[in-house]
């Protein structure tokens, strides 16, 4: 789809994704470099990252990827390091390196519990750490009258209240939210960033749905689910593309929702046609009940 926004309208930015080289975060990086920006991703698969850097400068979008794993402070720092003296400057971060699979709570091992926490929540708190220095105001590569820059967390809608079989993801992203807010309030105040999230829904041809909706799995949303359709990666990164520009700047510590209402849905107990029906039934027998007359203790 064509975008809504300008094509320059993060021009001379310099963006960092973590998880950038595949899926929604790949999606994000082509978006934010097609309005402007240059991309720099970071993820653990060398022949990936090397994809998706050549996809990326085909586009004339001025690109570079970096290997690192987000659990390792150490390639963090590499790579936020690298990242600045490639491009002299970090005005985004995008966290969007994250794990997941179905599993049940009790066939859930501590150790897979601890691996998602990692990559997702301590994963993004590390990046944000290294970046820091790099994104405040007046910052290294940012000057005194420039303000700060923006982070964005890639969370999800799964511990808004309870999903099966996602115990490890909702503690992991309920982490991440609570990390955006926290930043948003601490380093909004003391170095002009702001920190926003987005909660994807179902969005198709990810790496996420063909784990969590695979086609041996009969799927019947459709009966309750609002706006029924998945999602697409573009509708992520125009949102990420509107937080991370001045569309957004009055923005922070919210984490935007993109998800078609999905997370609002309920199994419809009552068929819309019966609902008349039933309606009528109850209030004409709610009509002709007994209403008796309180007795007096005088």
């Amino acid at each position: 789809m064509e975008s809504p926004f300008k094509a320059e309208i993060l021009k001379g930015k310099v963006a960092l994704i973590t998880g950038g080289a595949s899926g929604i975060g790949f999606e994000i990086s082509t978006q934010l470099g097609k309005h402007g920006a240059s991309v720099a991703l970071m993820g653990r698969r060398k022949q990936v990252l090397h994809s998706a850097v050549s996809v990326l400068q085909s586009l004339a979008i001025p690109a570079v990827g970096f290997e690192g794993d987000v659990r390792k402070q150490e390639d963090a720092a590499r790579v936020v390091e690298s990242t600045f003296r490639h491009f002299g400057r970090i005005d985004i971060l995008v966290n969007a390196a994250a794990g997941n699979f179905l599993v049940s709570a009790e066939d859930l091992s501590p150790n897979g519990f601890r691996t998602v926490l990692d990559i997702d929540s301590v994963g993004t708190f590390t990046m944000c750490h290294e970046a820091l220095k790099y994104l405040k105001k007046g910052g290294e590569g940012r000057s005194n009258t420039s303000s700060g820059g923006a982070i964005i967390n890639i969370s999800a809608t799964l511990h808004y209240t309870a999903s099966w079989y996602q115990i490890h993801v909702s503690a992991a992203k309920a982490a991440v939210d609570a990390t955006t807010r926290n930043l948003a309030l601490e380093w909004g105040t003391d170095h002009d960033i702001r920190v926003n999230g987005i909660a994807p829904g179902p969005i198709s041809d990810t790496p996420g749905m063909s784990k969590l909706a695979p086609e041996e799995i009969s799927n019947k949303a459709r009966d309750y689910m609002p706006l029924y359709k998945q999602g697409e990666k573009w509708d992520i990164a125009m949102a990420a593309l509107f937080l991370a520009s001045d569309a957004g700047k009055y923005i922070n510590g919210d984490t935007l929702i993109v998800d078609g209402g999905l997370w609002l849905s309920r199994p419809r107990h009552l068929p819309k046609e019966a609902v008349k029906q039933v309606s009528r039934s109850v209030e004409k027998r709610s009509r002709n009940a007994t209403v008796g007359v309180p007795k007096s203790k005088l």
